[in-house]
């Protein structure tokens, strides 16, 4: 296989996963991320080539200029993963950090556009190619306190339909995932680093881990050119809700 996968996101959670199944099927990738430290040290854990952008994806004048900077080898991009995201605080809309309001809309719909819009050219002129959004169950359930992350989730899971409406024609494959409720680092980053309060997110059962939904995307990635798996919400067996979850 030749065929080259980029992942934003790429250095930690599902893009690090994502990128390791990938690798064992063959794909060059292109990694993404603005942690150069640890991209490096997945570039050196991978049996593939691959090569590093560093940028941040709600910066327009950053997509631009990383993906610019490509080699003319790796411009032919068959598989875009935007999974670089965000979630910030978890409160009632009327006491809201309007900081991490903008962290949020930025990243998870900003960047999504921004990377797509810069990657999707070169798939029209081959008349291919196949984009995989990351949203989540909060794009699909709105729960109490969750308000902006899932308002910026519900704008990826309206993207992803969009994009698959505006691209049919030009043989691109669109496909939105919704994770449930997954063991990365999502929860350390909406509490601040407060520990207690993101291991108490998954007490009691048994999440989906970050391979989980990277085995997923392989399969989705691997399916015959005419199949699309355009949206699937995946949950660990534990859960059955954005808010119900069976708690042992």
């Amino acid at each position: 296989m030749n065929k080259i996968a980029c992942i934003t996101g790429a250095s930690s959670g599902i893009g690090l996963a994502t990128a390791h199944v990938l690798a064992n099927e063959g794909f060059r990738l292109i990694l993404c991320g603005r942690r150069i430290d640890s991209l490096l040290q997945l570039q050196a854990d991978l049996p593939v080539e691959s090569h590093v952008l560093t940028f941040d994806v709600s910066v327009l004048a950053e997509v631009e200029a990383a993906f610019t900077s490509l080699p003319e080898a790796w411009k032919s991009i068959d598989v875009l993963l935007n999974n670089a995201g965000n979630a910030h605080g978890l409160g009632p809309i009327q006491s809201g950090d309007v900081a991490d309001w903008d962290a949020m809309m930025h990243m998870n719909v900003d960047g999504l556009l921004y990377v797509s819009r810069t990657v999707i050219p070169q798939m029209i002129e081959r008349q291919t190619g196949h984009i995989l959004n990351i949203s989540s169950i909060a794009g699909k359930q709105v729960y109490p306190n969750g308000n902006v992350y899932c308002a910026s989730k519900a704008a990826v899971e309206a993207l992803s339909q969009g994009m698959r409406q505006d691209l049919n024609v030009h043989g691109i494959k669109v496909s939105n995932i919704a994770p449930g409720a997954v063991n990365t680092g999502f929860s350390q980053v909406r509490f601040k680093g407060d520990q207690a309060k993101a291991d108490a997110v998954y007490a009691g059962f048994e999440p989906l881990v970050a391979k989980d939904v990277a085995d997923l995307i392989r399969y989705m990635v691997m399916a015959p050119a005419h199949v699309n798996i355009a949206d699937v919400t995946i949950l660990p067996t534990a859960q059955a809700s954005a808010t119900q979850i069976n708690r042992v």
